[in-house]
C-alpha cells in the first residue's frame, strides 16, 4: 500500500484515479481548490465530480500555487499525482498569467517543497498533454515526416483550414514521444514548463519522474458545467437544450478521444511499475476522429432533433489534427485501450442523459473570445 496525493483530485481524471487507487488498496489524499469553471459555485450541490469522493478519502481544500497546501498536502507522501491544472487552449490565450501561475509557477512550488522539505516521495507522476506537439507530426510527399508550424490566418479566414509545407496539403501522422515539441498554445506552453521543470529538478533529486501526454479525455463523469473545454460536454448541453451545434472550422478537423476508463488503467500501470519511472508516454487510442463524427454520435445517441451548424469559425491556438502514437506504452507497460469509440460514447450519452443540465454559456465564451481577437 502507498501514501498517494492528486492534485486536482477531485477533477474529472483525478476523481476517476482516486477511487481506482483507493480500491487498489492505496491511501489517497486530495488537494484541490474547488475551481467554480469546474465544480460550479456550490460543489456540494453542483458537482458529480466533488460528490463521487467527498467523505472517501482525506480531502485538503487549498491551492498548488501556495506553499502552505503544498507543504502540509505532502507530508508523509510516497507518490504525488500532479493532474491540477487550468486546462483550455482557447482560455489560456486571454488568461496567461492565471495559466502560466497555476500551471508552471504551481508545479514550481511542488518542487520547492521536495527540494527545501523533509518527505518520503518516491514519485512524481505529471498529467501534460498532446498540446506540447502542437500540430504534431505531418507526412510531406517529398521531405517525409516535417512539424508545421501554426497554419495561416489569411487562409483560414477563406475557409482552407488544411496543413501546409509551402503549397503542398500535409498529412497527418500518429505523433510519438520523440516528436518536436512546440506548442502552439500558452496553454500548451505551461504544459511544456511543467515537464521540464519536473524532469530537471526530480532528476536531481534521484526522484523518479513520469510524463502523461494525454489526449482528449472524455467520458462518464466529466464536468457539464466548463465552457472552454471538453467539446463532448459543450455539444451535449446544446442538444439536451435543443439548441443546434455549432462545429468550427469544417468538421474535418481531428483529436484522440481516449475513454476515462483507458487513461484511468494507463495511469495505474504507471504508479505501480518501475519500468515507467522517468519515461514519457502518450495516453490514448491511436485513432483519430473527426469532430462531425463526434457530433454525429451525440445527436443520435440523444435521439433529439437538432443541427449541426459548420460555422467556419476558428479560434487562434487551435490545431488541425493530432492523434497519438502508443506504441512505447503498449511496448514497455503493456496497456492496451479497450474502449472502444462508440462504446464510450454510448457510456457517456448515457450518464449525461440522468444528469441536471445547465446553460454552460457556451455562446457567452465564444463572444469574450471574439472580442478579444482570438475568434474569427
Amino acid at each position: 500500500m502507498k501514501n498517494i496525493l492528486i492534485t486536482g483530485g477531485a477533477g474529472f481524471i483525478g476523481s476517476h484515479l482516486a477511487l481506482a487507487l483507493m480500491r487498489k488498496g492505496h491511501h489517497v489524499t486530495v488537494l484541490d481548490n474547488l475551481s467554480p469553471q469546474i465544480h460550479g459555485a456550490s460543489p456540494a450541490s453542483d458537482s458529480a465530480l466533488y460528490r463521487s469522493v467527498f467523505g472517501k478519502l482525506d480531502f485538503i481544500l487549498g491551492n498548488v500555487t501556495e506553499y502552505k497546501d503544498w507543504e502540509k498536502a505532502i507530508n508523509g507522501q510516497d507518490v504525488i499525482i500532479h493532474l491540477a491544472a487550468e486546462t483550455g487552449t482557447g482560455q489560456s490565450m486571454y488568461e496567461v498569467s492565471r495559466y502560466s501561475e497555476v500551471n508552471s509557477l504551481g508545479t514550481a512550488r511542488m518542487l520547492d517543497v521536495l527540494v527545501n522539505r523533509k518527505h518520503h516521495v518516491s514519485k512524481v507522476i505529471v498529467a501534460s498533454s498532446r498540446a506540447v506537439y502542437g500540430e504534431g507530426k505531418y507526412l510531406h510527399p517529398v521531405k517525409g515526416a516535417v512539424y508545421p508550424e501554426s497554419r495561416d490566418v489569411r487562409r483560414m479566414e477563406s475557409g482552407d483550414f488544411n496543413i501546409y509545407d509551402d503549397d503542398t496539403v500535409l498529412q497527418p501522422l500518429p505523433t510519438d514521444e520523440n516528436s518536436l515539441l512546440h506548442p502552439l498554445s500558452v496553454y500548451g506552453i505551461t504544459k511544456l514548463s511543467q515537464e521540464q521543470l519536473v524532469q530537471t529538478v526530480c532528476s536531481a533529486l534521484e526522484i523518479p519522474s513520469v510524463i502523461l501526454r494525454y489526449q482528449n479525455v472524455y467520458g462518464e463523469g466529466q464536468s457539464l458545467l466548463n465552457p472552454y473545454t471538453g467539446i463532448l460536454s459543450i455539444f451535449s448541453s446544446q442538444i439536451l437544450q435543443g439548441k443546434n451545434i455549432c462545429i468550427f472550422e469544417d468538421g474535418k478537423e481531428t483529436r484522440d478521444f481516449v475513454h476515462i476508463q483507458d487513461v484511468t488503467e494507463a495511469t495505474l500501470l504507471c504508479v505501480e511499475s518501475e519500468k515507467a519511472d522517468n519515461e514519457i508516454f502518450n495516453i490514448g487510442t491511436g485513432k483519430a476522429t473527426d469532430v462531425f463524427t463526434v457530433a454525429s454520435h451525440l445527436i443520435r445517441n440523444y435521439g433529439n432533433n437538432v443541427e449541426a451548424e459548420v460555422t467556419g469559425q476558428f479560434r487562434i491556438g487551435d490545431i488541425r489534427h493530432n492523434y497519438a502514437d502508443i506504441s512505447k506504452i503498449e511496448y514497455c507497460l503493456g496497456f492496451h485501450p479497450t474502449i472502444t469509440f462508440a462504446e464510450g460514447m454510448q457510456r457517456f450519452t448515457r450518464w449525461v442523459a440522468a444528469q441536471d443540465i445547465r446553460d454552460v454559456k457556451f455562446r457567452d465564451s465564444l463572444e469574450e473570445m471574439k472580442s478579444k481577437g482570438l475568434l474569427k
